[in-house]
């Protein structure tokens, strides 16, 4: 369904994934799919990866992550919600 709403996925990564280049890796898988928003460090040792587009696209970013970075990983929530249109692209927040 191409006319599907674009939706929002915040994603937390736990683990060891802070000092490992897990932002740089995700910020370049996502320069390869047609989704936009950003991916920080969190106080808490996790890493936040909020981003919007359809959902074929985010879920295939989802699965690259979790291939590249599965050594790192030891969990993933999401939250879904509706897209708020906000990102211009994809950025590395600090």
């Amino acid at each position: 369904m191409s006319d599907a709403p674009l939706q929002r996925h915040t994603c937390y990564f736990s683990g060891n994934v802070q000092g490992v280049g897990f932002r740089y890796t995700v910020r370049n898988l996502a320069l390869q799919y047609n989704v936009r928003g950003y991916v920080r460090n969190l106080p808490d040792g996790r890493v936040e990866l909020v981003m919007e587009g359809p959902e074929s696209e985010m879920n295939g970013l989802l699965e690259e992550i979790k291939r590249k970075m599965a050594g790192y990983i030891d969990t993933v929530t999401i939250d879904r919600s509706p897209q708020t249109g906000e990102f211009q692209g994809f950025t590395i927040r600090h």
